[in-house]
């Protein structure tokens, strides 16, 4: 994955920022001319914090739109449509802090399902499971937050799909590791 600079970072959590807001306020947003990177097709997160508390994070896993686009589609559901979380008042917008994950393609991991744990590096990979016609995934930072080794992970990556832990030893189900970039207020 072509990494982004530190600037570009900072220009796509202050994009972040401004579409987080003008979602909130129900307002029209029109971006500035972006750098190059930012028409380029990647996945993208856009994490909510507030009082170090989850308040919400949305994003496209797949690179199926410029990265403009993405991180203000990202960053709309995030502050609007997460459905573990109420949408975000206009009063909270001062206390929410930002966190924008630019993700790598993701890789099917293709070891055999039981030792699919020897191929999840925690701390670098984020995964996604997928079978029985559900998917979740857990962004790379997840896992260190938590201090949860690669079994953990992939166990909590299982319960985000609404299946039960263990789910990733089975060939029925696929597990996928992606990289990501992040930037944060």
């Amino acid at each position: 994955m072509m990494l982004l600079s530190e600037e570009d970072g900072r220009i796509g959590v202050s994009l972040a920022r401004e579409a987080l807001r003008a979602a909130v306020l129900h307002e029209e947003l029109t971006p500035p001319p972006l750098p190059p990177v930012f028409s380029e097709k990647r996945g993208i997160f856009v994490t909510l914090n507030m009082d170090g508390e989850l308040r919400g994070c949305i994003g496209i896993p797949l690179p199926v739109m410029p990265l403009q686009e993405g991180i203000i589609e990202a960053a709309h559901s995030a502050a609007l449509r997460d459905p573990r979380f109420m949408p975000v008042a206009a009063e909270e917008l001062p206390l929410i802090t930002l966190e924008v994950t630019i993700l790598s393609v993701p890789e099917e991991i293709t070891a055999p399902p039981a030792s699919r744990a020897d191929e999840v590096e925690v701390g670098k990979h984020g995964l996604i499971v997928e079978g029985r016609r559900r998917s979740g995934l857990l962004l790379p930072q997840v896992a260190s937050e938590y201090g949860w080794n690669a079994v953990e992970f992939l166990d909590h990556t299982c319960r985000k799909a609404g299946l039960p832990p263990g789910c990733w030893r089975d060939e029925q189900v696929s597990v996928f590791r992606f990289e990501g970039q992040i930037f944060s207020e």
